[in-house]
């Protein structure tokens, strides 16, 4: 079986991925392989991903877009860590991939667009990679595929073209999976009057609007729908996330369907949609990672520095993390609890942080408070400007917390192998992989009941759960388990040391979810 996986992301190549829909699209082939499939992953090359590999052009494509003739190369491309498993990884040059918007939090995948029209740089691109990606397809380019597996609504064009162009419904005979990342982000455009819509792009064709459409903006087009509705197998990354979409979103206390929760319902009583846990990788021989806390706070300031020495002016949040490094780096003896967080700064993973409980002090501010100078929290990651804020303004005021504004694979190895206690209550969890790596390395987690979260992590056995019916509820809750779970590892050693070892026990294998997904997922 001949699988086709198409992604925004591509986290096999240095560059190509952005998050964890990277991740999956970069390990779950490889398990695919080893299952006895041959495995193919596409994306855009947007500029850089065919000279940053060694790349060998192995076609030109020629298809409308736009109402006029467009040409694209196909490169296959060889990622410089892969180690043989069998992988063939291509991505597509085309100037349109190569044109992003850019701003606070760009990256060098996804766009940052106004307000006032969001997601219309990147529709626009990934439309473009839905029509070359037909055109390949339709000309043999990857050999003969059984099943096209598209991931989230980027890739969720080509339904459009496989179902209303003529020029490809031979696609129609090839077997088509859609799976669901998170379902936040839909890529939502109007059918028409905007240089990025559906009529611009594809003025030759005439679906049928109420199909496509947005169940709220009837008219406009959500990419997120037409793969939920027209794909042959729907996927989300765990089953209890399969489970949660099925019901009204209520944010902020509550998110499920997002406004697709109908279609969902349709899909599950046709029997296709399907929940399937993500894997985390599992190195045969243990990753080093143990570090002295003198030597941890070394290396965080020097990933600090790195950072500082990319731009003329020092940004206030490294100034301040580099202080209080330095300041930790000279304590005679490690804090008695270091509290971690890998995470990207945005309103789902760090709201419920933010939130107040009902004795009024933010989340993030009462844990600090009741941590006190014999514990700290340390923070990574990069993202939203206003959360970017809370959390700058936070390590100013509290001695005992660190923001390390950026993101580095190293400094986030060092966290997750040298914590006591990892910290993740975000208000919705498609999977999560950072929970499954910090438990990997026997660090704890403390996140709140939902998702994929709820589905890695068992209250009192491997980490720790919160939840409650409303917010405050979830913020008194999430401090109350901190706390009870820092009492456990302050007052009982033996029982804490228990939780650390069903941490480091517990496995999430690819290869489960590989086997899962030739069960339920290809065959037709």
């Amino acid at each position: 079986m001949h699988i086709l996986m198409v992604s925004a992301e591509n986290g096999a190549l240095d560059g190509g991925k952005v998050g964890g829909l990277g991740d999956v699209v970069g390990e779950v082939p490889p398990a695919l392989v080893r299952e006895g499939c041959s495995v193919s992953v596409v994306t855009p090359s947007y500029g850089f991903l065919h000279r940053r590999h060694a790349s060998s052009a192995v076609g030109m494509l020629s298809f409308r877009f736009y109402g006029t003739d467009h040409h694209a190369t196909l490169h296959a491309v060889q990622p410089a860590s892969d180690p043989g498993e069998g992988v063939r990884h291509y991505v597509i040059d085309h100037p349109i991939f190569a044109q992003r918007s850019e701003g606070p939090g760009a990256n060098g995948i996804y766009s940052i667009d106004s307000p006032e029209a969001p997601f219309a740089t990147d529709a626009t691109r990934f439309a473009c990679l839905g029509a070359a990606v037909a055109e390949a397809l339709k000309k043999g380019a990857f050999g003969a595929v059984h099943v096209m597996h598209l991931h989230d609504w980027h890739a969720a064009f080509l339904l459009i073209l496989r179902r209303y162009s003529g020029d490809y419904r031979v696609l129609s005979q090839t077997r088509c999976v859609f799976s669901i990342h998170n379902l936040a982000l839909q890529g939502i455009r109007p059918f028409e009057g905007s240089p990025s819509s559906l009529a611009a792009w594809f003025p030759h064709l005439v679906p049928p609007r109420h199909e496509i459409s947005d169940p709220r903006w009837p008219n406009c087009v959500n990419p997120m729908a037409v793969g939920i509705r027209l794909a042959d197998a729907v996927h989300t990354v765990s089953p209890s996330y399969a489970k949660e979409i099925l019901r009204p979103s209520d944010p902020p206390r509550f998110f499920g369907g997002e406004g697709l929760e109908s279609d969902l319902k349709a899909a599950r009583a046709q029997g296709r949609l399907f929940g399937i846990l993500n894997g985390c990788s599992y190195p045969s021989e243990r990753m080093p990672g143990a570090l002295s806390f003198k030597d941890l706070c070394s290396l965080l300031k020097e990933t600090v520095l790195s950072w500082a020495g990319r731009t003329p002016a020092l940004a206030s949040a490294h100034f301040v993390a580099h202080s209080r490094l330095a300041d930790c780096g000279a304590l005679p003896d490690r804090p008695v609890t270091v509290l971690t967080a890998v995470t990207r700064v945005v309103e789902q993973k760090l709201y419920l942080l933010k939130a107040s409980g009902s004795k009024g002090p933010q989340a993030l501010h009462a844990l600090l408070e009741a941590l006190g100078p014999r514990g700290l929290f340390i923070l990574l990651g990069t993202g939203d400007a206003a959360y970017e804020q809370f959390l700058l303004e936070t390590g100013a005021r509290f001695r005992n917390f660190i923001f390390l504004n950026g993101y580095s694979d190293q400094a986030a190895r060092a966290l997750y192998a040298n914590g006591d206690l990892f910290i993740m209550p975000s208000s919705f969890e498609p999977c999560g992989i950072s929970q499954m790596l910090a438990m990997r390395d026997g660090q704890p987690c403390v996140v709140h009941r939902a998702g994929g979260l709820k589905d890695t992590v068992t209250h009192g056995v491997n980490g720790f759960c919160f939840e409650g019916g409303t917010v405050a509820e979830q913020v008194d809750n999430f401090v109350s388990v901190c706390l009870q779970a820092m009492e456990l590892q302050q007052a009982q050693a033996e029982r804490w040391q228990g939780i650390r070892r069903n941490a480091a026990a517990a496995r999430f294998s690819w290869d489960d979810s590989a086997a899962a997904y030739l069960a339920q997922l290809y065959r037709s």
